[in-house]
Order: C-alpha cells, then structure tokens, then sequence
C-alpha cells in the first residue's frame, strides 16, 4: 500500500497507558511504549514504512490479481477490541487486535483466526524506536525474537515460525477453517528480564470482560445511545490509568492543513481538555475518572498554584519542551512532525474556568467532599483575581500577541460564578461578598468591550471584529440566559461568518498563506467541537430541529468504527488532525444529552446547563429577563470591585 492512508481509516486499541492505530489495510503505524507520550515504535504515520510498521493481512492483498478480497472491521460489542476481516478467493479470515489493560508491562495482541477455506497470511514487523530514527537489534533468545536498541526492548511471541529479513521479523503461514494463530508484542525495559509466556486467550477474555464491565457502569439511556457509547469509551481509552491524567489526543503532528505547518503534540494532560472530557464522562455517570483526575490535579497543581500551567505530561511533568523531528516527512509531507508543546508556557485564562466548573460538577454529582481540592480550589480563585484584567493567548493557544479574549472572560466569570454556588452549597468556606461584586464586574467588562452593537455579537477580542466560535457557549455556562437578543444574534453571527457551505464552524478567520490572529501561517478546517457547540446554541436558541440535523450530519463525519479527529475538511470530505480527538468526542457526548434533556421537555422553554439565577449588568439590561434572588443585592447597585478586596476564609 505506497499512498498513505487517510486518517479516518484508523482504529484504536490501547490499555488505559498508550494505545496503537491500526489501520484497515491491517498495519499497527502508530505505537508509543510504554507510555502515551514515549517515543514511538512504530511510526510510519507520520513517515513511511522505513519509519516502523506491523502488518499482518493476506499474502494476497485485495484487488490484485483478480482477488476479490475486501476488508471489514468492527469493535467487538461495547469494548477496545478491534475485529477486522478479509475475504479471499480461497477463504476468510480475521484478526482481532487489542491491548490488555495491564498493571504491568504493556502488550500488543494479535489473534489470526480462520473462518472458512484456507488463507495464506504474512506478519511482518518492522519496529523502529526513538520515532523511527533508530534501527533495532533483531535476535532470537530461548526460539522468542527480540528487537532490542538503547532502553527498549520488544518481543515478539508467536506459534508460527518467524525469521529476521532486512530489517523485520516475518512469518508466512496458512490458516485454514477454526485455525488460529497468536501473535504477542510485549515491551520491556532491555537490561530486565524477558517477559513472561503471554496466553492471549485468556488475554481476550479479560480484555472484554473490562470492558462490558466498564460499560455498564454507565446512566445514559437516551437517544443516539451507540456513539454516546463509543464516544465514552473512546475517552476512557486516553485516560492514563496509573495518574488519572487525560491526554488529549494520542497522537503528535497530525496536520490541521495538509502539507500545513499546524502541527501539535496532542499527548498531554491540558487542564481544559481534561476537564471537558471528565465533565462528559460525569454526565454519564462516571464517577471514579473524576476522583482520580482530582488526585491527578492535587498532585500536578497545588504545592504551586501560582505558577499554574495550562497543560502537564500525564504524570504531572511541567517541562514540555517543544522540539521537532527532521527525519521525519510528515503525515502527506505536512512537515515539521513536533514533540512537546510550547503552548504550556502561555496564560489561558479560561482554565481557571473549565477546571472549577469541573469541580463544581464534580460536587453536584455526588463526588465527595475534599479538603485539599476546596484549599487548592481557593487559590487559585485568589490567582484568578489578581490575573483576569490580564490579556492572554486565549484556549486557541495563539502564537501572536496576546489579546483581551472575550471567552478567557467569559470562563473567569464561571470560575467565580461557581466558586460562589459551591460556597452557597456549604462545599466552600468563603467571603461571598467580594465574590459577588467580582462577578458582576466581569459580567458588566465583557458585555461592554466584548460586544459589537452594531452587528449585534459578541467578538473574538476586546474592539476586534473577529469572530470566535467560542462565544457559541455564552448560553451553554449560563453567562446570558438563551433568549437573550445578544446570544441569539451571536449564534447567527457565528453561523455566517464562520460556517462552512454544509453548515460545520471554523473557530476564527484564517487568514490563508498569511499571519492573523494566532501567528500562524497557513489554514485549517471545519472544527468538530465547535460544530457541537453550534448544535447547542440552536438547541438552547429554540431551533431544536435545526440542532437535530446538524448532529447527525456531525454523526456521519465519524469513521467506520465511530472515531472522530479534531478537525473535517469539507472540500476533500476527510478528518484532519490529531486522532482521536478527546474534545470532539467529548462534544458529541454534551450535545447528545443536550438534545435529550430538551427533546423530553414538555415546554418549548429552553434553559442553559445552569438556570439562569440573576440580572447582570450589561449594555442592555432591559432585554435580560430573569429575577434576583431572594436575599441578593441587585446588580444594578454593584460598584466595580477592587481586587484587594477579596478575601479568603481559610478552614
């Protein structure tokens, strides 16, 4: 197979520590071990199959020589185990591909078994370590292959013969009708002992139980249950067990342009993206992720709140050092391939949102109580405070100049609006009234600077004409309430300035070959979590139908096995991006039980996620509905409040 193949016709397996992308030609050309982010094995995604590839399919391969072979493939039930099929002009056969979840070392399993006739198949392993830059040292030890070079080792088990050849380990072999062969890929630090003997079998067994088990821990019910459900799993799967760190992708540089140069190294716990993701995970009754992404924060964030980065390896690393790999070509030549990321050095203010908003979910879905988050939760409110006037590089992570984004506003006002709820709720011991007036006095900056009046919208920046998609979730964190003409004329805005002809959403305006907003050349396409959010501001908006249809249309972006990457291109109708991506899967899950929640409405009234509980100060008072709670000053007679007037209770 010399083009290379299309990101979409991948699929992943992975054991809660890294993953592999398998692709349906039946090569594994993506592989880091022993974790998310270790330098990869197997690399010709981003290169060639000189850069180290696993492939076992039919000697013959499909549409040659007359063969009538084609390939199929699907996830075996709700599980991580991918079943991909072949038939032949002399028989049938498949291979089901997984990776156990381990406590220990990590494997690559691979069962060969005939269904009927007889099928000549090939195995051939090419790895090559250090992301394809280093050629191992191919032996046998005891009739095991190993490839060895510098720290790694990788066995290779098998009960067919294989032999050493130009570099890869190859077996040839015939399986006929309920044959079957194992092949075990196990890694393991090159001075230690050999692994143990795998038995794949009991392996598969395991595997699926995991996951069925998993699985039915879940709540939701309603509609689109089978890609809620996929997605679901999809985000377990970039959960780094061991820490509770989230990456939000498992992949580096998959380019958002062909032949571009955006192109990112995705294996990394960003505390947005982690957030999101544990926020969709709650919404289905996923309890234990948000515990143990609790503990991963405490660990990564509290001795240092003041510093708090945007983003953390999986196991709370700070040095993310950004660098690239010039031996490599790129995915389609889309060149430089980097690794690290040098956006975790930026301000992002909305951080400080999508992290308390998390807790805060966190607290209503019945996570109990910790002292240490309430204590971390405080400062960084008390950091929040001192920074939020600041300008920043916003959640698109700009590599221009910093600018006063209107979303990085907008996500400081939740940080505070449910810092307030939590302490309304006895979760939080602290001075409201402070906190109240903070409230109000971002509410009334952004509603000011952050607003054009004449197009009636809301901007990427203070006194920009740009527009950011991001805005789409002022209704969805309950900043206005949805009826709000500001919200409904930013939605429009939005959907004119900003959609594709089909209806999908770009972030912002590119500006093609040239710099704009973000310091980058070049273009990208449609964003997919942003397309989502279009589906819930129509939804919130009134235009239910609408909403409906666009979903499913961003229901048939998805693979054959319901994986999504980060970005679509609509001209050439194929995924961009890293894959999969945790914050479209993550969209797909909000949106879906979005649609639910107000489809089983019986009034056509539509509410944010959060009630509306207050009137805020803003350019247009009078088109605000919505009433002051008892016992709350109201707005209007809020004076601008001074940050060093915030003063913290302390337990």
């Amino acid at each position: 197979m010399n083009r290379l193949p299309r990101i979409e016709q991948y699929g992943l397996i992975g054991d809660m520590q890294t993953s592999a992308h398998v692709c349906d030609d039946g090569s594994i050309n993506w592989l880091c071990l022993p974790r998310f982010d270790s330098p990869s094995v197997f690399t010709r995604l981003l290169g060639t199959q000189k850069h180290g590839t696993w492939q076992i399919a039919p000697a013959q391969p499909a549409g040659q020589s007359g063969s009538e072979a084609v390939a199929e493939r699907r996830y075996v039930g709700d599980s991580l185990v991918l079943e991909s099929a072949w038939r032949t002009p002399t028989g049938s056969v498949r291979v089901l591909d997984f990776m156990p979840p381990r406590d220990g070392a990590p494997q690559v399993i691979r069962i060969v078994e005939g269904l009927t006739g007889e099928v000549e198949m090939v195995s051939a392993m090419r790895p090559r370590p250090g992301y394809g830059s280093v050629s191992p040292w191919i032996h046998e030890v005891g009739g095991r292959m190993v490839a060895e070079a510098g720290p790694d080792a990788l066995w290779l088990d098998t009960g067919v013969q294989q032999v050493e050849k130009d570099g890869a380990v190859v077996s040839a072999f015939t399986i006929g009708a309920e044959q079957s062969a194992a092949f075990v890929l196990s890694w393991c630090p090159s001075h230690a002992a050999a692994p143990e003997l795998p038995a794949p079998e009991a392996a598969l067994t395991e595997t699926l139980a995991f996951w069925q088990n998993w699985t039915q821990e879940g709540t939701y019910d309603g509609p689109y249950l089978e890609p809620v459900a996929r997605s679901s799993i999809t985000l377990k799967a970039m959960i780094y067990g061991p820490s509770g760190g989230i990456v939000a992708a498992p992949t580096t540089s998959l380019p958002e342009e062909i032949g571009g140069v955006r192109n990112w190294d995705y294996r990394f716990t960003w505390l947005r993206d982690a957030s999101t993701t544990l926020a969709a995970l709650l919404g289905t009754g996923r309890r234990q992720e948000a515990q143990a992404w609790r503990r991963w924060l405490l660990r990564a964030v509290a001795g240092d709140p003041e510093n708090l980065q945007i983003m953390y390896g999986i196991t709370g690393e700070r040095d993310l050092q950004e660098r690239e790999l010039p031996w490599l070509p790129g995915y389609e030549g889309s060149a430089p391939v980097r690794v690290g990321n040098g956006a975790a050095d930026q301000l992002q203010l909305d951080v400080y949102g999508e992290v308390i908003d998390t807790l805060y979910l966190a607290h209503q879905s019945g996570v109990a109580h910790c002292a240490d988050t309430a204590v971390l939760h405080q400062k960084l409110i008390e950091h929040l405070v001192q920074r939020w006037q600041k300008p920043d590089e916003g959640m698109w992570e700009i590599r221009g100049r910093r600018r006063h984004f209107v979303h990085s506003k907008v996500m400081a006002w939740v940080a505070v609006d449910r810092t307030i709820r939590l302490a309304d709720a006895g979760a939080l011991d602290m001075d409201l009234d402070p906190l109240v007036e903070l409230r109000e006095t971002i509410h009334r900056e952004v509603c000011t600077k952050g607003f054009d009046l004449d197009r009636n919208t809301f901007t990427q920046s203070y006194g920009s004409t740009e527009l950011d998609a991001a805005t789409l979730l002022i209704p969805r964190v309950g900043f206005l309430p949805p009826d709000d003409p500001r919200v409904i004329g930013t939605v429009d805005a939005v959907r004119r300035e900003l959609s594709t002809p089909d209806g999908l959403v770009r972030r912002y305006p590119t500006i093609g070959n040239h710099t704009g907003v973000d310091g980058l050349k070049g273009d990208e396409g449609a964003f997919i979590l942003c397309s989502f959010w279009l589906v819930d501001a129509l939804a919130l908006t009134g235009r239910l139908d609408e909403a409906h249809t666009l979903f499913e249309r961003l229901l048939a972006l998805r693979n054959d096995l319901g994986l999504l990457a980060e970005e679509y291109d609509p001209v050439e109708q194929r995924q961009l991006g890293n894959f999969p991506q945790a914050f479209s899967h993550m969209g797909l899950i909000q949106s879906a039980r979005l649609l639910h929640q107000l489809s089983s409405q019986p009034s056509p009234r539509r509410r944010s996620h959060f009630e509306y509980r207050y009137r805020p100060v803003g350019t247009m008072p009078d088109s605000v509905p919505g009433e002051v709670p008892k016992g709350e000053t109201p707005s209007s007679t809020l004076s601008p409040c001074a940050t060093s007037s915030l003063r913290m209770v302390g337990k």
